[in-house]
């Protein structure tokens, strides 16, 4: 028998409510602070911190951890890891089902193709920085899980939901205590890094004279922004947000079709293949795409359904939601032997994505230097979110072709960064081989990136 006075039918709701209403708080608090304002972080991070907040005092307070006191249902802790899973694929599902009417003109595709090596190159990068560092802590600190470096590129590069997959991998096969803990902050440490580094380098550049801030515009779009001619109405005898919703989330049950089938075909990688739920959310709303294609070009389709400016406010929707969960479910009382690693993998990450991304933009995107590393730096510390925030400062307009390289670069991104998946399995087993793997990775992506100087042609 339900009764819908148990903790366990408002368990979730109430969880909601507390995401959602620390993200308004956050909003207000940046709007009437001007230390917040200005420093650019994500109001998703600055709620998650909020609901962090929130806790340490109930904690302090009561002596009870404030997600299983029975407020939640059965265990806060657990739910909020389950909505980050859920909501990286979501997000990533969403953003897969925009579509562009722009020519490809060779020039862009090299620069989309030279974005999506430059995100992998940096993953490599990170992920061989934070590997040494955690195999020399592991030979000081007994009983240091070496390859916990690893989470490094997941947590920075590709956000709070793949730190928080990896590092439940590390914890549950591989015994890396708190490794779902260690991961999240590594993310969070990822989103202030972006903060950070995105206002000292606005204000040295500003000072400096190598760029003029254009200002944020009023927000305002234009109808054909909204919507495109042919489209179904925004209301019919179904909402046109639902289609959006309807489409994301049968792609998601296809793609979770795929890795129950994967599971039951290769069961000792199950955990690895249900950590891909992101890329097989991809794959399965590009089918989904494909097949609506052939049925539009067969007349049995003659509208389109798909709405590119609702797509996007669902996948920012989904990635607020995540990364507000995210750092809210990080435990702080279970990292404090850490800290000290954390911040060192933190400042490390940050010095090498700030450095290597400089070089990148002013060698391969003269044109638009500035406003390509902004976004690149943003994104590779934080998520593709962050970058365009931080893109926002300096071309609010996107009248440089920045965005779309963050969109488009996602493709040939997938392609080189498959293969560090696949290492993500083989740090825990031989540290030092997988160091050895990355850096050697990392020369060839840079002879791909740096081909046309290194194999000039003879005049």
């Amino acid at each position: 028998m339900t009764n819908f006075w148990d903790s366990n039918i408002w368990g979730f709701i109430l969880l909601m409510c507390l995401l959602l209403g620390s993200l308004l708080v956050a909003n207000v608090l940046k709007r009437q602070i001007k230390f917040l304002k200005n420093s650019l972080i994500p109001n998703s991070v600055l709620g998650g911190i909020i609901i962090l907040s929130v806790e340490w005092i109930y904690k302090l307070i009561s002596g009870n951890d404030f997600f299983t006191s029975g407020m939640f249902g059965a265990n806060g802790n657990d739910t909020l890891e389950v909505i980050t899973y859920h909501c990286l694929a979501l997000g990533f599902i969403a953003s897969s089902f925009n579509t562009t009417n722009a020519k490809l003109t060779p020039k862009r595709a090299n620069e989309i193709f030279n974005t999506g090596v430059t995100t992998v190159a940096t993953y490599l990068l990170q992920g061989v920085v934070g590997m040494v560092i955690t195999i020399i802590a592991a030979g000081v600190i007994s009983g240091f899980f070496s390859a916990a470096g690893l989470l490094l590129p997941f947590g920075f590069g590709q956000g709070t939901g793949q730190a928080l997959n990896w590092g439940n991998i590390y914890e549950q096969d591989y015994g890396f205590v708190n490794g779902k803990s260690f991961g999240l902050t590594i993310a969070a440490l990822g989103f202030l890094s972006a903060a950070v580094g995105g206002v000292i380098h606005l204000n040295v550049a500003k000072v400096s004279g190598k760029l003029k801030l254009s200002g944020r515009t009023d927000g305002s779009l234009h109808t054909d922004t909204i919507e495109e001619k042919g489209e179904i109405p925004m209301q019919d005898s179904v909402d046109k947000l639902t289609v959006q919703l309807a489409f994301i989330v049968v792609s998601y049950g296809i793609a979770y079709a795929i890795m129950a089938l994967l599971g039951k075909l290769l069961p000792g990688m199950k955990a690895t293949i249900y950590g891909f739920n992101f890329l097989l959310g991809v794959m399965a709303a590009t089918l989904v795409k494909v097949v609506v294609k052939f049925l539009q070009n067969r007349k049995l389709v003659t509208r389109k359904y798909t709405n590119n400016f609702l797509m996007t406010r669902l996948s920012n929707l989904f990635f607020d939601i995540m990364v507000v969960a995210g750092v809210a479910a990080i435990r702080l009382d279970a990292l404090k032997q850490y800290w000290g690693i954390m911040l060192i993998l933190g400042v490390s990450g940050l010095f090498v994505t700030y450095m290597y991304n400089r070089i990148i933009a002013k060698v391969l995107f003269a044109e638009y230097e500035q406003e390509q590393f902004m976004a690149m730096y943003g994104m590779l510390t934080g998520t593709a979110s962050t970058g365009i925030i931080l893109l926002r400062e300096i071309d609010p307009e996107f009248k440089t072709p920045v965005s779309d390289n963050l969109v488009y670069q996602n493709f040939p991104a997938i392609v080189f960064g498959f293969p560090l998946m696949l290492l993500a399995n083989l740090a825990p087993v031989n540290p030092v081989l997988t160091v050895a793997i990355l850096f050697g990775m990392f020369v060839v992506l840079n002879i791909i990136l740096f081909r046309k100087f290194i194999f000039k042609k003879k005049k």
